[in-house]
């Protein structure tokens, strides 16, 4: 795994950080959006632990920079689609958080209805087309989602997310030649958090600055530090914009961090504590906390009110999701086909 400094040198293409000065409503939403994907995500490890969250969970505590920053960049009516490390994307979207953490706990108010659970967040009045659980398969998803965009002239783009281990899939590559020969409105990004799995880049791909997979494409690209949520609503944005303009689409690797393991069962032997904790040095609610202090935006009382605020919406969402009724067995039933009496055999 490469360390820090090594990570922000890409063949002759530097990461700078971002001199902008935001207006203080972005700053504001960055910080408690941020904040609260951050102690949504804590709770829900700390749930998962007492066995209230069962099955699969993937937390994205540390990489909350990516969904923040790039929702900040985007319009409302813009598409999401995602892989199964997906509660942090809909709670930056403005998903209710009682619908997902009643998701979470298998609850009928929960955003699927209980029957998606973790890997299956959905919420179609955020436009979030959904956390997909087979590596890979929400790239070409993402790509045909833009085709309607663009076939039906609505002005609109989809942002498909994926992990590092999926560029390794071949339909990445069907997606790319195909969004590319029809320009597509479509940003697609790698949250590369260095680690497929347990498995480091370095040890699964020959190309380990997977921004440059795009040039075969003649794709724009570009590394982007995703630690920072400026340098993320800056590359969003560009590339929304030439998605935009009728030229295409546009491959952004995210060089992000995760300080939870791949899944709640992860051990993590495959890195080191000191590794974890170079990261956390830089984290991304911590840079623009301090950004926020520095510019005299608001103060730490003003912050600490938020935090407040945030572990009110959390602790309900909690009671929300104890109180919700598990789903009636019939609901298996329900949409799964358009027919709505479609003949299921039930004996």
């Amino acid at each position: 795994m490469a360390s820090v400094k090594e990570k922000t040198k890409q063949n002759g293409k530097a990461m700078k950080a971002e001199k902008t000065v935001h207006p203080k409503e972005r700053y504001m939403y960055w910080y408690e959006s941020m904040q609260l994907q951050r102690k949504f995500e804590e709770k829900a490890g700390q749930l998962y632990g007492q066995q209230k969250i069962r099955g699969f969970c993937h937390l994205y505590i540390g990489q909350e920079a990516c969904s923040s920053g790039s929702y900040s960049a985007l319009t409302k009516d813009d598409k999401w689609i995602t892989a199964y490390r997906d509660h942090g994307i809909p709670l930056a979207l403005g998903s209710s958080p009682n619908a997902i953490m009643a998701e979470l706990f298998a609850k009928q108010t929960g955003s699927s209805k209980g029957k998606g659970g973790s890997m299956h967040i959905f919420d179609k009045s955020v436009n979030f087309v959904g956390g997909h659980g087979i590596v890979g398969a929400q790239i070409p998803m993402g790509a045909g989602i833009a085709f309607s965009e663009k076939y039906n002239k609505t002005g609109n783009l989809c942002i498909t997310f994926m992990g590092d281990g999926a560029v390794r899939q071949g339909a990445l590559h069907e997606a790319f030649n195909m969004a590319m020969l029809w320009k597509l409105p479509v940003i697609f990004v790698v949250e590369n958090n260095g680690y497929a799995m347990g498995t480091s880049v370095a040890r699964t791909s020959n190309v380990t600055d997977l921004y440059t997979l795009a040039e075969a494409y003649d794709m724009p690209s570009e590394p982007v530090d995703a630690m920072s949520v400026e340098a993320v609503y800056e590359s969003v944005s560009r590339a929304a914009e030439r998605a935009r303009a009728g030229e295409g689409p546009t491959f952004l690797e995210f060089r992000t961090y995760r300080y939870r393991g791949h899944s709640m069962s992860d051990p993590q032997k495959y890195r080191s504590k000191d590794e974890v904790e170079e990261y956390k040095q830089r984290d991304p609610i911590e840079n623009i906390k301090h950004k926020i202090l520095e510019l005299g935006m608001a103060t730490e009382d003003d912050l600490a009110a938020i935090d407040q605020k945030i572990k009110g919406i959390v602790d309900e969402a909690v009671k929300f999701a104890e109180e919700s009724p598990y789903p009636d067995p019939e609901e298996a039933f329900k949409d799964v086909y358009m027919q709505k009496d479609y003949p299921f055999l039930t004996e």
